[in-house]
């Protein structure tokens, strides 16, 4: 018979010798639809409205880049290395910002890390819009990704905190499905505008709509507030989140295959999501009309599968739902360059398995990601791990671009395959967990 102590759970949280113990979290017996919204108290309620909204405009402000990038090309006589370099340092920079922003969430809160991420990027995205050169726009762009890099990492680990073990996986992947929503609204906005108005002025108009995020700061600043645990564990102890802190003993192999899995994850979604839209209008030649239509089924698949996935994630686990959509992915990429060119009907009813295989990868990630680590460098092992790779994989859209002069867009986007296969294999080397307490657990030892 195993004599050993059962493990601590939300509702009789166990005592740490470093900080008071975490309050009760809600009981999971939430029945009816969204039981993981039910179980999640009315600050966690606001809490996941704050990074819905953040994540979902962090989407909007990322994609009027890839959406005018073919009209930013011709005002600046760019070629395609140089317009893939926009989207690299966008991502770069991004990496800096969200590794950064995730120490400043363990040391000062995660609302109010947040605000200023939603802040930072909303400022730069409008200010790409008055950029009269090339240079300009790139240093803007750089800008705007460091409040982009690091939204999702603090707003993820924020509702984390407020999300029973049972259903994390659900809240976090409905957080994640955000991204679909903004992605959404900046199509709209994009076929609206660039039809109503010149392309010379359209893709400026565009940039300008993205001031949009400025209202969730005030949001934010009057509603939303850490989870009650989080707050007093920081107020407790000396600051605990800094970069060295996640390499040391068990969390050194953690950090770095999960740094790795971002990598592939991110690199070949990005390649994706950069340049799909150019190589539908240049090598399948359709309009704006026709891209945002075939953009309007990829992401009506997106929005499907991070739900899908975010289910699977607490019915499988974190690690077997991820591996399951890198191999859907890889096949996807592949196969979808070879379509023939007249088949624009097909080509069209295949974005939704595209979209829905490149987003359900992403549902996990935000608990697994929290699940690693202990509550003190939380945000800054998931803020570096997830960055760290989007630094990497941002290499991924500038090679596409150079690889696009002799391949073509469409034979340079097989690359994005790479990633996939790179994040299947280091998936085994991280342990699953699902099931695990993050308030109310011992904390691991670093």
């Amino acid at each position: 018979m195993n004599t050993s102590s059962p493990p601590p759970d939300e509702t009789t949280p166990a005592p740490t010798p470093t900080a008071p113990t975490a309050p009760p979290l809600p009981l999971e017996s939430h029945g009816g639809a969204f039981p993981w919204f039910r179980a999640l108290d009315p600050r966690g309620r606001r809490a996941f409205f704050g990074a819905f909204g953040g994540y979902g405009l962090d989407s909007y402000d990322f994609y009027v880049l890839p959406l005018g990038m073919t009209a930013i090309g011709a005002a600046f006589a760019l070629d395609h290395g140089q317009t893939g370099l926009l989207a690299t340092v966008t991502l770069l920079v991004s990496a800096v910002g969200g590794a950064l922003a995730g120490v400043l969430a363990d040391r000062i809160g995660r609302v109010r890390a947040l605000m200023w991420t939603v802040g930072l990027y909303a400022l730069f995205t409008v200010a790409c819009g008055f950029a009269p050169d090339f240079g300009t726009l790139l240093v803007f762009r750089a800008l705007q990704g460091l409040g982009f890099g690091g939204e999702w990492a603090v707003g993820a680990v924020l509702v984390a905190e407020y999300a029973s073990a049972r259903h994390r996986g659900r809240t976090l992947g409905w957080i994640q499905s955000a991204w679909a929503v903004g992605w959404a609204l900046a199509v709209l906005v994009y076929t609206v505008v660039f039809q109503l108005v010149d392309e010379h002025l359209a893709w400026r108009l565009l940039f300008f709509t993205g001031a949009l995020p400025a209202l969730l700061v005030l949001y934010l600043r009057r509603s939303v507030t850490d989870a009650p645990g989080a707050e007093r564990r920081r107020a407790a102890a000396p600051p605990g989140g800094t970069f060295p802190a996640i390499f040391r003993g068990g969390l050194l192999r953690r950090t770095l295959l999960a740094g790795l899995l971002s990598t592939g994850v991110q690199g070949g979604y990005y390649t994706l999501a950069t340049w799909v839209p150019t190589y539908l209008d240049e090598e399948r030649g359709l309009s704006v009309g026709g891209v945002g239509g075939f953009l309007v089924v990829q992401i009506a698949g997106a929005f499907a599968g991070y739900i899908t996935g975010a289910h699977l994630a607490d019915r499988l686990g974190r690690r077997r739902t991820i591996q399951t959509f890198a191999v859907l992915s890889f096949l996807c990429v592949l196969l979808y360059p070879q379509v023939p060119a007249s088949w624009d009907g097909v080509s069209l009813l295949l974005g939704f398995p595209l979209g829905f295989c490149m987003s359900a990868i992403f549902s996990g990630f935000g608990s697994f990601l929290a699940e690693l680590y202990p509550t003190e460098v939380r945000a800054t092992g998931q803020g570096f791990t997830y960055n760290v790779g989007r630094a990497v994989g941002a290499a991924f859209p500038a090679l596409v671009g150079v690889l696009a002069a002799s391949w073509g867009v469409g034979g340079a986007l097989a690359f994005a395959a790479l990633g996939y296969a790179l994040a299947f294999v280091a998936l085994f080397g991280l342990p699953e967990t699902r099931g695990t307490r993050l308030l109310a657990e011992p904390q691991l030892p670093y």
